[in-house]
């Protein structure tokens, strides 16, 4: 069973930055395509980057911003996060998909992190 612990998560002032980590432990984490979601208060889950064999992939709004990576050896994946707004404000969900290259949908993931919460004050 695909276990998935993030952390990282804060409050930071606008501008500042903040970098996620998510763990997997259960299975091989090279044969797992990574992802971030997002959810803010009222509003659905949304894609927010992936990254495959292939590279990295990310929601128009945080590209130059955010940074997704990963570590085979640590099994681990993370999302940097730089010049933080307001709208980032959400909980953060790492995801993971078996094989095949990243989705954009939320229902593309088999696994999901408990969520951490980010919030950027004004």
């Amino acid at each position: 069973q695909v276990q998935l612990v993030e952390s990282g998560g804060g409050l930071v002032q606008a501008g500042g930055s903040l970098r996620l980590s998510c763990a997997l432990s259960g299975r091989t984490f090279s044969s797992y395509v990574m992802g971030w979601f997002r959810q803010a208060a009222g509003k659905e889950r949304e894609f927010v980057a992936a990254i495959s064999w292939s590279g990295g992939s990310y929601k128009e709004s945080v590209k130059g911003r955010f940074t997704i990576s990963r570590d085979n050896a640590k099994n681990t994946v993370y999302l940097q996060m730089n010049s933080l707004k307001p709208e980032d404000t959400a909980v953060y969900y790492c995801a993971a998909r078996y094989g095949g290259d990243y989705s954009y949908s939320p229902l593309g993931y088999n696994f999901w992190g408990q969520g951490t919460q980010v919030t950027v004050s004004s």
